[in-house]
């Protein structure tokens, strides 16, 4: 599964966020589109290579057109319709409506007002559509999954208000941002994250990143601020889950009592919960008794999950559970097309005698039915195939 994290190490905001996407790989003529698509034909979009600090970054800005009449601006509720009248995808629709809303509720409760009466300046208006539409569909555009993050620097000092100087972080900003865990800000000064970037935060990311992933891309993006001490720039990183590696629980009980014919929905429901593999031996029970060992190994995370299931499919009364650390090899997912519209995936693993191949069994089924074969010449074929195009890589 492919992942995304954010490292806000300096803090986030919304055209950090864009410029990390495209310097990700994300199309910069998407972006370019973007305010059109919004309904906003007037707005530009400026793509730049600059660097903070050495590191060579991506920057976006967006060149809104000011009001004539300097006190401008529109309601939440404006926004929320400006969102939803859109033709943009339904998910991304539903995000940033959420993250409006979010937005809504901590300035509302901050001034004394309801969401829907919060107003924004006309400029910060129609940065904050781009930047909260264009973050959370941007990650679908990169074909991530889930989206986690690290810490979040808040940065240190004061900010300029609308009604006065704030410290850092904004009220708005610090409500937004109940419940993610902050770091040490370390050199970063000023603002470092934004209402709209805590917002991003809490509709886009699932948390922490899971203790095992395979690094495949970075991308960086840039902030406004080129300060001196540090790199003023948020860091995408775009991972492969790998949770079948690191530490894992392993679940076991013995039963007596299960008929066998039920192991498989059994294993099905452990599986679906989270499990990574489960196991089922012969043994011998109480007073000689014939029994059946079931030991499942699952990631931490969904230990609970998993031991739930357990119980309620088998009939055991406790179950044994341990901690334990898997040595894996290195493994990636491909897949190969036996002719047009019929592919098969395949696992390959880097092993020290050289790089192994091993077809999917569902899908070896499948296409061993439509050609006519058996699954296990479909498997080899399959196998031969991916070998070939890995060494052409």
């Amino acid at each position: 599964m492919r992942i995304a994290i954010l490292d806000p190490f300096a803090g986030i905001a919304g055209d950090m966020l864009l410029g990390a996407l495209l310097d990700a790989g994300v199309d910069p003529e998407w972006l370019r589109a973007l305010p059109g698509v919004m309904g906003l034909p007037d707005v530009g979009v400026r793509i730049e290579r600059v660097e903070r600090c050495s590191l060579a970054c991506t920057k976006v800005d967006f060149a809104i057109p000011s009001p004539d009449d300097a006190g401008h601006g529109r309601h939440l509720h404006e926004l929320i319709e400006l969102v939803e009248r859109a033709e943009i995808p339904d998910d991304v629709r539903d995000r940033a409506v959420a993250a409006f809303r979010l937005i809504g509720e901590a300035e509302g409760a901050v001034h004394g007002v309801t969401p829907e009466r919060v107003h924004l300046h006309e400029v910060g208006a129609v940065d904050a559509v781009l930047d909260l539409v264009g973050g959370v569909w941007g990650m679908q555009l990169l074909g991530v999954e889930a989206v986690h993050h690290f810490p979040v620097a808040l940065g240190t000092g004061w900010v300029d208000a609308a009604h006065g100087t704030l410290p850092v972080p904004a009220p708005a900003t610090a409500s937004l941002l109940a419940g993610i865990e902050i770091r040490d800000n370390g050199p970063v000064e000023g603002e470092a994250t934004t209402p709209t970037g805590a917002a991003l935060l809490r509709v886009l990311s699932a948390g922490p990143p899971p203790e095992g992933w395979r690094l495949s891309g970075v991308g960086w993006g840039a902030g406004t601020r080129d300060p001196d001490g540090y790199p003023n720039v948020v860091r995408l990183v775009v991972a492969e889950a790998a949770t079948e590696a690191a530490h894992v629980d392993v679940l076991a009980t013995d039963v007596d009592d299960l008929t066998p014919e039920y192991l498989e929905p059994l294993r099905r429901a452990v599986t679906e919960a989270g499990a990574l593999e489960c196991v089922v031996w012969p043994t011998h029970g109480k007073k000689g008794r014939v029994a059946l060992r079931i030991e499942v190994v699952t990631p931490p995370h969904a230990a609970e999950a998993v031991t739930a299931a357990l119980f309620a499919h088998s009939t055991t009364g406790g179950i044994r559970r341990t901690v334990a650390r898997r040595s894996t090899l290195e493994r990636v997912e491909t897949a190969v097309e036996l002719e047009p519209g019929l592919r098969v995936g395949v696992k390959v693993w880097n092993h020290p005698s050289g790089t192994r191949f091993k077809a999917e069994f569902d899908d070896v089924v499948v296409a061993a039915d439509r050609l006519e074969r058996s699954p296990l010449d479909v498997a080899r074929a399959v196998e031969q195939l991916a070998a070939r195009e890995w060494d052409e890589r």
